[in-house]
């Protein structure tokens, strides 16, 4: 009896077990099932990319920027081969522990390389960190003997940018560098990551779309360590677009040349079409220290420098015009049918609200067409009187000051023009009319770039034809870019402001005046129709010490264009604390000269003087006829040109070629003889002679 019950307990218990194994057995297998059919179907996409990307690694392949060359094709700026170090960050590589052997191994400070890896921690896992730009070779040796112990490293080759030599040109092609993070807060930005490389200032910055082209990538095959066995699969990289620039690569040097070591600028503008054939800006700075990320030190040294040689100083520098403006008040003044018959007596200056306003010089009576050349500030103060600040600021709008002139580069300043709306905009108050008497000689609250100044008097010299300055033809941009720079870069821009036929001719003859027995004289070239006007700026605080160089010396400006009417040139000079404005139109008489020698070598019509043992001299000179009856053709030299109405010829050039002895005493004793400017490579006469 109790064997039985026993025996019936022991078969109930195994059948209970059973059951509990087989439920379980079930669990497990629909458990399995289910993380198969997650692993299989659900995730399959993810965890193939992931395998792959165990597998692949994409390496990109930079692309060149595009090359920049001057309007006759010659280079600029161009690109040299570079190898740079990125790190890879694999997910099953502790790249912490590996930098302080990186930064041992690439001369890295490793608390920098540190601050770059947390930088770019938000990037993609499998996105390179660019470590260290333009290693060497003993470096890429390092990189590849460790490639087992450090499989994170790999080396990219770049085209990377070479530009000209000692700040050659250096504001007007700008730069290029790392993309920062305010840029990269900004919409025209969006496209980029951290570590792209962008323009940074110049053409560089401007078209940097166009230049920068599109990167392409390469496939590498690796194992499970991060080590490369293999790649297959290349997307190639398109490159930039090239560029030519308005700048001609031989005046560029001479302007460069000629300002020397002044702080400044120099412009030269064809006022036909707005081509800049040259812009310099001094002191400069080396864009080949950005090329490969800049040290802190040599950073701090610029952004510190109290001469700013990284503003470009043709289209930031906001300075008084001084006396440079009073072809702007002659404008005035004649088209509102004041100055025509004004006859004032200069006797050293005038009383004018109650205050004594001195002129350089006891002029006597003089009218406008000798107040021009001669610079007499009592005229122009006489003058300001009676056109009043807003008739000024209205002419002075009108021809450009005030307003950004839209030349393609980034960062242009405005400049101030007074008037009654902006003094009380800008200062809350009523408009002083003795202020007037200072603004009409280009000095109190006005302010000009020297870009602004270049186009406002060459204009003036064009009949009341204004044009937009360009460094680049927009026939050569594709559409949609053309059509953005004039949004892009506001000004101005091109117009025609009308001018009475006796304005234009009493301006520029007064200009060209200048420049024989004015304020300009020193400059003269005999055979030259060469005309312009100076400008000496008080500074504030300065005042009669004409010390050159000195922080209370006057700044030197001087505005000049080839011919006086119609000018096919047109050269602004300004100079810091530069004291008279003679000094500035010596150097833009410097700049003529090369441009003249440059046009005569391009007709073929060039005489080479030499003996042995002896520099070559080039006497070669363009000059304007005297007026001839109407319509009557008139000939000097080989080429010929019907006069037009005005008795000039049509804006064209007459030659006349006199002997080197015949040349000006001033271009001979020049600091810059024409000789230094032949053995710089900017005219190569011998080719050409006889």
């Amino acid at each position: 009896m109790f064997s039985s019950t026993t025996n019936t307990r022991g078969e109930k218990l195994s059948t209970l077990k059973l059951a509990v194994v087989q439920y379980g057995i079930l669990a497990m297998m629909l458990a399995l099932a289910a993380g198969l059919w997650r692993l299989q179907i659900l995730g399959a996409e993810s965890f193939k990319a992931l395998a792959e990307q165990n597998r692949i690694r994409k390496v990109p392949v930079m692309a060149a920027r595009g090359k920049l060359f001057d309007r006759d094709g010659r280079l600029l700026v161009d690109n040299y081969p570079s190898t740079s170090c990125y790190l890879v960050r694999e997910q099953n590589r502790d790249v912490e522990a590996d930098l302080p052997m990186i930064a041992a191994g690439l001369h890295l400070d490793l608390d920098q390389l540190k601050a770059t890896v947390y930088r770019f921690r938000g990037l993609p896992g499998y996105r390179p960190i660019p470590i260290k730009e333009d290693i060497t070779a003993d470096e890429v040796a390092f990189i590849a003997s460790h490639r087992n112990e450090l499989p994170e490293l790999e080396t990219i080759e770049e085209a990377r940018r070479l530009y000209p030599r000692d700040g050659f040109a250096a504001h007007l092609i700008g730069y290029v560098g790392e993309v920062s993070e305010e840029q990269l807060n900004l919409p025209r930005y969006a496209i980029y990551e951290p570590g792209d490389v962008v323009g940074k200032a110049g053409i560089e910055e401007t078209y940097d779309e166009l230049l920068r082209g599109q990167d392409g990538s390469r496939n590498v095959i690796v194992d499970s360590h991060g080590r490369e066995v293999g790649f297959f699969g290349v997307q190639h990289a398109t490159p930039g677009q090239d560029l030519k620039l308005t700048i001609d690569n031989d005046i560029q040097r001479v302007a460069e040349v000629a300002l020397g070591d002044a702080n400044g600028a120099v412009v030269v503008m064809d006022p036909r079409n707005g081509d800049i054939l040259a812009l310099v800006s001094h002191p400069a700075y080396d864009p080949n220290d950005f090329a490969v990320k800049i040290k802190s030190a040599d950073w701090n040294s610029l952004v510190t420098n109290p001469n700013h040689p990284l503003m470009n100083k043709a289209i930031q520098d906001q300075l008084a015009p001084g006396s440079t403006f009073k072809i702007i008040m002659s404008a005035a003044g004649l088209q509102e049918g004041v100055a025509q018959d004004m006859r004032v007596n200069c006797v050293g200056g005038g009383t004018f609200y109650g205050r004594f306003f001195k002129c350089d010089k006891h002029h006597g009576v003089l009218s406008i067409d000798q107040a021009i050349p001669l610079s007499c500030d009592t005229f122009f103060y006489t003058l300001a009187q009676k056109l009043g600040i807003d008739t000024i600021a209205r002419y002075a709008t009108d021809f450009g000051l005030s307003q950004k002139t839209g030349v393609d580069l980034p960062s242009e300043m405005a400049g101030i023009m007074p008037s009654t709306q902006w003094e009380l905009k800008t200062n809350h108050q009523k408009y002083f009319a003795g202020n007037t008497i200072s603004v009409g000689i280009g000095q109190g609250e006005t302010q000009v770039t020297p870009i602004q100044l270049l186009r406002a008097l060459s204009g003036i010299a064009s009949n009341g034809h204004f044009v937009r300055p360009r460094l680049v033809d927009p026939a050569q941009l594709p559409e949609l870019f053309r059509q953005a720079i004039p949004d892009s870069f506001p000004g101005s821009g091109e117009k025609t402001v009308l001018l009475n036929s006796e304005t234009w001719m009493r301006i520029t003859d007064g200009m060209a005046e200048a420049t024989i027995s004015g304020t300009a004289a020193a400059a003269h070239m005999e055979g030259v129709d060469f005309a312009g006007k100076t400008g000496t700026a008080q500074v504030v605080g300065g005042g009669d010490t004409h010390t050159k160089g000195g922080s209370k010396t006057p700044n030197s400006w001087f505005v000049g264009m080839i011919p006086r009417r119609n000018p096919e040139i047109a050269i602004v000079v300004l100079q810091e604390h530069g004291d008279w404005g003679s000094n500035s139109a010596l150097i833009a008489q410097k700049v003529a000269i090369a441009y003249v020698n440059k046009k005569r070598k391009e007709d073929k019509n060039v005489v080479v003087q030499a003996e042995a043992g002896k520099p070559i001299e080039v006497g070669a000179v363009w000059s304007e006829p005297a007026p001839a009856s109407k319509g009557a053709p008139r000939q000097s030299g080989s080429r010929t040109a019907a006069m037009n109405d005005t008795g000039v010829g049509g804006g064209h050039f007459f030659v006349a070629i006199p002997p080197v002895s015949a040349m000006p005493q001033a271009v001979k004793a020049s600091k810059f003889s024409l000789s230094t400017w032949l053995n710089a490579s900017l005219l190569r006469f011998k080719e050409e002679a006889h």
